[in-house]
Order: C-alpha cells, then structure tokens, then sequence
C-alpha cells in the first residue's frame, strides 16, 4: 500500500470516529436530559468528563495529521 493511500484510509477512518464520538459528546453533554450526565468523579468519567469527549479530540488530532500529511510534497 501506498502512503498516500494510507493517509487517505486513516483520515477516512478518523471522519467517521469524528462523527461517531462526536454524536456521542453531543447527547453526553447537551442531550434531552442534562441531568444524565455523570458528576465529576464518578464511575465513567474521565478527569470529570465522559470518555467520548477525549475519543472526540484525539480523532480530529489524527484527522488534522493525516489531512496534513497528504497535503505534504513528496
């Protein structure tokens, strides 16, 4: 396989996670009930927050490398 090849599969891979963790964050921390979300500290949190949030960030973190990567000249 080729390298551009590959970042273009990794950087499909990581718009899916984007949307994916995304929606998640989304009805974790605005959903129809803001209640439901844990309190800082409780079983399921991470530092406070749900763990979709950090899947959240560190999936556009390996978009923004790839998209980068397949901008970069050979």
């Amino acid at each position: 396989m080729r390298m551009r090849t590959a970042l273009r599969l990794i950087f499909v891979v990581s718009l899916a996670g984007l949307g994916f963790s995304g929606m998640l964050t989304y009805q974790e921390l605005w959903g129809a009930s803001p209640t439901s979300c844990p309190s800082p500290g409780a079983p399921g949190t991470v530092l406070g927050y749900p763990a979709c949030v950090y899947g959240f960030f560190m999936y556009l973190l390996v978009a923004v490398i790839s998209f980068l990567g397949m901008r970069a000249k050979d």
